[in-house]
């Protein structure tokens, strides 16, 4: 129970970080409703209101109390299977409404004084019939025939808003329905004023239920009427562990009026946006790709984020979302929250940089991006990073070094620095079939490129590179008792390609039919070939089950894999290792491969 009392307020995905709540003074005298076969609550008087985060344990008194709060449960299809009454519902009660209403198949697109009329209903008869229609819903009577169905969500989410027995349903859409039959009764309906009217009674309704706490405190600061005409999230959370106080739909003022306000809701409020240090153990730090990229990350379209990354038609068609979107990134002058995940003990976080691919490549923006990244490193080591992963082009040679300028930068790092490359070159090096005797190197030769290169020449595998610059410059790389092993030659043979960023599709047409290409880089490289060849994804791992709370696919990789560079930071922090890994440094690969292994981790022909 001590999780329900818990409420949990958590900004995931909120720009800058999380925000973390703290918990409050104790409201009006309350006790929650009972339920059939349990016994009645009685909490004790003056106990402090629950923390709104896993951090803030109640307080033993509280902890009593909540331990003789009814132990609701929801069931696991309980949300789905409740969704499509609403749905439906308010479908066929607006196709009724177009029949049979005045002028209902003929409204106007906007009338100024039918949005008046509007707002003063809702604000007026709505809201008075919402408040008492709500509190006679707590009466032990109604309650544990109807009301408890929605209460049994203590800890809410967005979802929570329309799980309601149909005869609650049929009850609210027949009370919202009362401003819009009277603009049609009275000549002053139009489509856009029942359009928003709606849009604000799911909006309000959803963040209401959403679960953690995104109002500023500064905007009731600047005009406060708007906290007696405007709910917050923290607010309606204590109606949903106090159960007898903060009735109202969506205005407070009736809660203010028949004092029944919980007193601890300014307080929860203020402590509810307050940024406070969040533990986190490994950051890895990545940024935008594509313009339609921002949709497919995990505060984006949870639809889009659950599959690989793949340019669609009717995202093109969002172009002016997606130039907006890229607008305010740029603007935006801090990392933000992509995921959270938890392994054995490991807080792990991912953060994007608010910039995409492209800006990478102008040297204006160099320097705007490797101050983006400092202060995220900043960042991690302040909350207690162990490791910190650069991702994509977070850790670009011609950008950082590798990452080497950090280091240079802040020697005093208690943080890791790790690129991921040895991982990443380890199992591009182990993904050649069995029995291969050459392979073809091409592309930009990267950190990754001279670690293979190195690795295949060691296990006495020729590699052939077909461009003599290229080929100068992996020769000291290579160890002098297999120097032998590398050739320069312009003819590509072999069946097995490594390819980089800059292997077009003039290069990839040199190899024979049937060739397997196998990247190197951190993006997939473009499948020139249709000829019976085959292309491998780039450098990553399955994930184990061990590491949970991944609802979201990293760019184009399948869900539940993870890019080795990713990968490379838990096995860092997991392992303990005191080094950096950026720079020159490459570690030892057969020992991150076996650390890998030993973890859960696999290749993605295993998985």
């Amino acid at each position: 129970m001590e999780e329900a009392w818990q409420l949990q307020v958590r900004g995931a995905g909120a720009m800058g970080g999380a925000r973390h709540p703290a918990g409050g003074e104790q409201g009006v005298a309350r006790g929650g409703p009972g339920v059939p076969g349990d016994p009645p609550v009685d909490d004790a008087p003056g106990a402090p209101q629950p923390g709104l985060d896993h951090g803030v344990p109640p307080p033993e008194r509280a902890r009593q109390a909540a331990d003789r709060r009814p132990r609701h449960r929801v069931r696991a299809d309980r949300p789905r299977a409740q969704l499509d009454d609403q749905i439906i519902l308010s479908a066929i009660l607006f196709f009724l409404g177009a029949l049979h209403l005045p002028g209902g198949q003929d409204l106007p697109l906007w009338r100024t004084d039918g949005a008046v009329l509007i707002a003063l209903l809702h604000a007026g008869p709505v809201e008075f019939i919402y408040y008492w229609f709500h509190r006679a819903l707590h009466h032990h009577f109604l309650y544990t025939r109807y009301h408890s169905h929605h209460h049994a969500s203590i800890v809410t989410e967005p979802i929570t808003s329309v799980i309601h027995p149909f005869a609650e349903l049929v009850a609210y859409e027949l009370l919202f329905s009362i401003p819009m039959i009277a603009c049609a009764l009275t000549g002053t309906a139009s489509i856009m004023t029942f359009e928003l009217y709606m849009l604000y009674i799911d909006f309000m309704n959803n963040m209401g239920h959403c679960n953690f706490e995104l109002v500023p405190t500064w905007l009731f600061t600047w005009f406060p009427p708007l906290k007696y005409l405007m709910y917050t999230p923290s607010f309606h959370s204590l109606h949903h562990t106090q159960f007898r106080t903060n009735y109202s739909l969506f205005m407070p003022f009736y809660d203010y009026i028949y004092n029944t306000m919980d007193k601890s809701s300014d307080t929860l409020h203020e402590k509810s946006i307050e940024d406070k240090e969040e533990a986190v153990d490994v950051v890895h730090l990545t940024h935008l790709t594509s313009l339609q990229s921002i949709y497919h990350i995990r505060p984006g379209f949870a639809e889009f984020a659950s599959r690989p990354y793949a340019s669609k038609w009717y995202m093109r068609i969002m172009w002016p979302l997606s130039w907006l979107s890229m607008v305010l990134t740029w603007a935006y002058g801090s990392w933000f929250t992509v995921e959270r995940n938890v392994m054995k003990k490991l807080r792990i976080q991912s953060w994007a940089i608010p910039r995409y691919s492209f800006h990478y490549g102008l040297n204006w923006e160099k320097e705007a991006i490797n101050n983006l990244i400092v202060k995220a490193i900043c960042e991690a080591d302040k909350k207690g990073a162990k490791v910190v992963s650069l991702g994509l082009l977070n850790q670009a040679q011609s950008l950082n070094g590798s990452g080497e300028l950090y280091l240079q930068k802040y020697p005093k790092l208690k943080l890791k620095l790790v690129d991921g490359s040895s991982l990443a070159a380890v199992v591009v090096a182990n993904s050649i079939p069995q029995g291969t005797d050459q392979v073809v190197l091409s592309g930009n030769i990267s950190k990754v490129a001279c670690a293979v290169a190195a690795a295949l020449c060691k296990k006495n595998i020729k590699v052939i590179i077909t461009n003599k610059q290229d080929y100068h410059f992996l020769q000291p790389k290579i160890p002098e008792d297999a120097a032998d092993n590398l050739l320069l030659s312009n003819t590509g043979i072999a069946k097995v390609w490594i390819i980089g960023d800059g292997a077009d599709a003039s290069e990839q047409l040199r190899a024979p039919k049937g060739t397997r290409f196998i990247p190197y880089s951190q993006f997939p490289p473009r499948m020139a070939r249709k000829d019976g060849c085959t292309y491998s994804t780039t450098p990553a791992m399955s994930v184990p089950k061990t590491l949970q709370n991944v609802h979201s696919c990293e760019n184009w990789l399948p869900r539940r894999v993870m890019s080795a560079w990713r990968v490379a930071g838990i096995v860092h922090a997991l392992e303990g290792w005191d080094e950096h890994e950026c720079g020159d440094t490459v570690l030892d690969m057969d020992k991150v491969w076996s650390a890998a292994l030993l973890h859960g981790f696999r290749p993605v022909a295993e998985a």
